[in-house]
C-alpha cells in the first residue's frame, strides 16, 4: 500500500485533530506547538465553496449521506457535518473521504466525544490548541471550529512528515513510530468511504 501523498496534495494549511468512540477513546496528540505551527493555525482560524461545480456537490453529498446516515440521524446535521468536511479538508489539501475515516475512528461522529486524555469533538482536538493560539473561547464541539483545527493541524503533520500520510496520521493520535493507527484509519477509508 502506498505510504505517500503526492507532493501537490499538500497546498495550503491543513488542521487535523484525532476523534476516538467515547468507550475506546484513543489520545490525541499532546505534542504543545512551536511559533511556526501556533501561526499556521491562527491563520487557519480566521479565514473562513469547496465544491467545483454543483453537480459535483450533489453527486459526493448524496453517496456520502448515504454512508453517513447510520451513525448521524438528523438530515441537517449530517449535510452540515459533510459539507464542512469536504469545505475544511479542501482547503487543506486533504482528501475529504480520509478526514471522514479519521472522524470515524476518533470519535464515530459523535460532535460531543470527549477522549479519556481530553480530548473534543469529531477530531478529538485537545484543548490546550485554544490557548496556544489566543482564542480560548472557541469551542471545539462546533462542528466547523472543530474541523478547523483538525484538518489544520493533520496539515501541518503532513509537512512535518515531508508528505508521508502515515507518519502524520501517527503524530496525529500521538504514537509517532508505530503504524496501528494509521493501520486503523485506512482500513476505516477502505470499509466505509473510498470513493466507488
Amino acid at each position: 500500500m502506498n505510504t505517500r501523498i503526492p507532493a501537490f496534495r499538500l497546498s495550503g494549511p491543513l488542521l487535523a485533530g484525532l476523534l476516538c468512540a467515547c468507550t475506546n477513546a484513543w489520545a490525541a496528540t499532546q505534542e504543545r506547538p512551536d511559533e511556526d505551527m501556533r501561526a499556521v493555525l491562527l491563520e487557519a482560524v480566521k479565514s473562513s465553496d469547496s465544491f467545483i461545480d454543483r453537480f459535483d456537490a450533489e453527486v459526493w453529498l448524496t453517496d456520502m449521506s448515504r454512508r453517513l446516515q447510520s451513525r448521524v440521524k438528523d438530515h441537517d446535521e449530517r449535510l452540515y457535518i459533510l459539507k464542512q468536511v469536504h469545505y475544511e479538508s479542501t482547503r487543506a489539501g486533504l482528501d475529504p473521504e480520509l478526514v471522514l475515516a479519521l472522524i470515524n475512528v476518533e470519535s464515530n461522529f459523535d460532535r460531543f466525544a470527549i477522549s479519556s486524555a481530553g480530548a473534543q469533538g469529531l477530531m478529538q482536538i485537545m484543548p490546550f490548541w485554544l490557548d496556544e493560539i489566543g482564542r480560548p473561547d472557541d469551542n471545539l464541539f462546533d462542528i466547523a471550529t472543530n474541523l478547523r483545527f483538525g484538518c489544520t493541524i493533520l496539515n501541518i503533520y503532513l509537512k512535518r512528515e515531508r508528505g508521508d500520510m502515515r507518519k502524520a496520521l501517527a503524530r496525529y493520535n500521538g504514537s509517532v513510530g508505530k503504524n496501528w493507527y494509521p493501520a486503523r484509519i485506512y482500513k476505516a477509508l477502505s470499509r466505509y468511504w473510498y470513493k466507488q
